[in-house]
């Protein structure tokens, strides 16, 4: 048997526990708990996303997500400097074609400019899939005319096309 002092236990506790560490409690205690997605990329792993007082105090894996499992890749568990980081831009910037500084500009102008370039590109993607579908309505018309069907109304089919597609 040694003789040395052992450690004084508080009489309410059977754990090792030191007075200052029973003293501490959890940031997290009393915060609200939100379910969200790593905004990040298309994995879609889950995140606990901690608030109180209205104030972001933590962000941290889902473990009940069957994706992640808990688990967040770097990029993920660096979500929290996403929203708080005192460096974060947090406002539009816009750099012109050919320009070599970048410009301050309205949240409204941005999206304006955002929508316009999607409806652009959705017109150009429309307009390819017409000319295709004219394409291959015209082959298939002109094996009908091949086939002894009146050219006359294989050509009037053909004219209609592009009004009835647009």
């Amino acid at each position: 048997m040694s003789d040395l002092p052992r450690w004084p236990r508080t009489p309410s506790s059977n754990q090792p526990y030191s007075r200052q560490g029973l003293d501490k409690a959890s940031r997290l205690r009393g915060a609200t708990v939100t379910e969200g997605l790593c905004p990040y990329c298309a994995v879609g792993c889950a995140q606990l996303i901690y608030t109180k007082g209205g104030e972001l105090i933590d962000i941290e894996g889902n473990p009940e997500s069957p994706i992640n499992q808990g688990t967040l890749c770097p990029k993920g568990a660096n979500t929290y400097q996403l929203a708080v980081n005192p460096h974060r831009v947090t406002q539009v910037l816009y750099r012109a074609p050919h320009s070599d500084h970048w410009e301050t500009r309205p949240l409204d102008w941005a999206l304006d400019r955002i929508a316009q370039s999607e409806a652009a590109a959705a017109k150009q993607v429309r307009d390819t899939a017409v000319d295709v579908a004219l394409g291959a309505t015209r082959a298939l018309l002109r094996e009908q005319v091949g086939a002894g069907r009146s050219a006359v109304l294989v050509d009037e089919a053909i004219g209609e096309l592009p009004r009835r597609l647009h």
